[in-house]
């Protein structure tokens, strides 16, 4: 049996002039780097498996598809527009 969670990570982005972002390379917590081959699509989307609402972008890496999710953040001022999120398998002990 498994179950989902988010792993929230490092993602390099580019906020092109229409406001549009574009997410570039995902940054693992243990060091790994990936480079988004490209953006197929950017939706308002929920976590099926992990939870959670915000932006799914689905992406090519390494000739795979991937789903990359962006939380908005609630509080409209400050620094913090959201955070990104992967949904990761867990196995269950």
């Amino acid at each position: 049996m498994t179950q989902w969670q988010r792993v929230y990570i490092d993602v390099d982005c580019i906020i092109q002039s229409d406001g549009v972002m574009r997410p570039r390379i995902i940054k693992w917590p243990d060091g790994r780097h990936f480079i988004i081959d490209r953006v197929i699509c950017r939706r308002q989307a929920a976590a099926a498996k992990a939870g959670g609402q915000g932006d799914r972008y689905t992406i090519a890496v390494c000739g795979q598809e991937r789903y990359l999710f962006f939380e908005r953040s609630s509080n409209i001022s400050g620094n913090t527009i959201g955070k990104w999120y992967v949904e990761v398998e867990v196995p269950v002990q």
